[in-house]
């Protein structure tokens, strides 16, 4: 059952009617989706060719501005699969992923590309056993590779791979001498999730501070802690241009920063529009859950099919009167409706209306005797009952009396009172 058809109230705005502008309104937040880089490095995730364009052509067709889609230096497979989207001619920037090496630039170079995310560590840690270099030998080297790139007319980005880890007065250094040398972006990496987002928005404070206003600066979230989206949040009010993504938070790990997440929250909660249509978010996600063979869970934010599913009596009585009383997102901006159920925790005027739905109209004490055996169908089954149960449980009460005027044609409130 949805509330489509019965409930006359006025869509909601999408941020509380008190807030006359929200932190950040008319800020130009661009999404830098990684679904076909980070997302199919989820330990099991592998795309076919055919995946890999049918997602790109569905996030750019939401209006999804930029894409990460491969990493070129992996080989012939990778490479079809990243020429086939080059060749698509999508409306989206497409970036190609290289560590900080002159093949992996020429790689790019070869599949069409015209823009490279050129990755290092800025940790110590991450210096040392991965690369083996001195700060100063890696700014030489970073620089070098800018320039190179740049003679071979890319635009490039610099990630700094453990941002969250390293010396921020490096972190700061890396991303001036990265514009300095010809960067347009450099993308702030929280690799093992491991910030929150009080310590995010300082980061993204002082590195704005650092690098000026006109630099483009991204947040690259993972979601360890369960902070992916709320750090993605942060950044942003810190100073953030960009926020990385994957489509159903897909990524190493525990993930990253999700898609739908991060774009309905920028708009809801800040008045920022990313461009991007929010009634596609559904069937991105389906698309996606169905090739990288992850299901959504029903409860996820956004996007899981049981978001705006209502049982307790409470919530179903309120939104009949009115949506405003339980609705925080209107569901129509992601194309979905209310939908309400019975169960344990299901009221009279729950019951009614699920008969009413069917034609039938109850009195008081059928709909108590009914009631009952909807709620003793919930703790023996886990399930909500379908029509047939409903049918069944009708006939087993029918004894009871019943009104005689119909349900269905009472207003709203004489429903709820009956």
């Amino acid at each position: 059952m949805t509330d489509g058809e019965r409930s006359d109230q006025p869509p909601l705005r999408r941020r509380p009617s008190e807030r006359e502008r929200a932190p950040g309104e008319g800020q130009n937040i661009k999404i830098n989706d990684t679904t076909l880089r980070d997302g199919e490095q989820t330990a099991g995730v592998a795309f076919t060719v055919a995946e890999k364009l049918a997602i790109a052509q569905a996030l750019d067709e939401a209006g999804v501005p930029e894409l990460e889609i491969g990493i070129p230096a992996m080989g012939e497979e990778e490479c079809r699969g990243i020429r086939a989207i080059v060749s698509a001619c999508l409306k989206a920037r497409l970036i190609g992923w290289c560590r900080l090496k002159d093949e992996d630039v020429a790689a790019a170079l070869a599949v069409g590309l015209s823009s490279v995310h050129l990755t290092l560590p800025v940790s110590d840690i991450q210096l040392a056993a991965k690369l083996s270099l001195s700060r100063p030998q890696l700014l030489a080297e970073m620089i070098r590779l800018i320039g190179k790139a740049r003679g071979l007319g890319l635009q490039v980005s610099i990630g700094g791979e453990d941002a969250s880890r390293a010396d921020p007065a490096f972190v700061g250094q890396v991303a001036l001498a990265a514009r300095d040398a010809g960067a347009r972006r450099f993308r702030y990496a929280d690799t093992l999730g491991i910030l929150d987002p009080f310590a995010t928005r300082e980061a993204f404070k002082e590195l704005r501070a650092v690098v000026g206003p006109d630099f483009e600066l991204e947040i690259h979230a993972h979601d360890d802690l369960g902070l992916a989206n709320a750090n993605s949040l942060a950044a942003v009010r810190g100073g953030a241009s960009h926020v990385s993504t994957t489509v159903n938070g897909l990524g190493e790990r525990a993930g990253n920063a999700p898609l739908e997440e991060v774009v309905m929250a920028l708009s809801h909660l800040y008045g920022i529009e990313t461009g991007i249509d929010t009634h596609d978010l559904p069937a991105i996600s389906a698309l996606v859950a169905e090739a990288s063979g992850r299901p959504v869970p029903v409860a996820k934010s956004i996007v899981g099919e049981a978001v705006f599913t209502h049982e307790a009596g409470i919530h179903v009585q309120g939104l009949l009167k009115n949506r405003a009383t339980y609705e925080g997102i209107d569901p129509h901006l992601v194309g979905r409706e209310h939908r309400f159920v019975l169960g344990k925790h299901s009221g009279l005027a729950s019951v009614r209306d699920a008969y009413a739905v069917l034609g039938v109209a109850l009195g008081e004490a059928q709909a108590r005797a009914v009631l009952a055996r909807v709620r003793r169908h919930a703790v023996k089954t886990k399930h909500a009952p379908e029509r047939a149960d409903l049918e069944r449980f009708l006939i087993d009460t029918m004894a009871i009396p019943v009104v005689s005027r119909l349900f269905a044609e009472l207003p709203v409130e004489e429903r709820l009172t009956a």
